[in-house]
């Protein structure tokens, strides 16, 4: 067994305090809507207060976060994951420089695996995205 002095735990918690949080932000289509969040605003109050939950766990572990709240689904693209009994809701999300995590879009899980389309939507919203992240330069 391995004693941990009460004052090097304390340290220890400190310096996971001083860690910058990451950004959270929603992804915005060009006319201005915001899938991500007209989602997690439709979802029932438990599963919602579930799922916000879990993106405060993103804002605060960043990509540090892992099964079973998060998931690397393809290409850069991952999903926050919320389950009340047998409703399962994933919000898809991608990084980007700068400590930020963008929430695309969400959807409430059927099958067993992630549909290749929702993923495919999300590279879709990244690229959109970026491109106009880069076109404001």
């Amino acid at each position: 067994m391995v004693y941990i002095p009460y004052n090097n735990q304390q340290s220890i918690l400190q310096r996971r305090d001083d860690l910058q949080e990451f950004d959270v932000e929603f992804y915005d289509k060009a006319d201005g809507s915001k899938p991500a969040k007209e989602f997690i605003v439709e979802l029932p109050p438990k599963m919602r207060a579930k799922m916000l939950r879990t993106v405060d766990m993103l804002e605060t572990n960043g990509s540090e976060l892992r099964e079973p709240c998060s998931k690397h689904l393809d290409d850069g693209i991952f999903e926050l994951r919320a389950q009340i009994g047998s409703d399962i809701s994933r919000v898809l999300y991608f990084f980007v420089i700068g400590r930020k995590a963008v929430l695309t879009h969400g959807f409430v899980k059927k099958t067993q695996k992630t549909p290749p389309s929702e993923i495919e939507r999300a590279k879709n919203y990244r690229t959109d995205y970026l491109s106009r992240k880069e076109n404001q330069k």
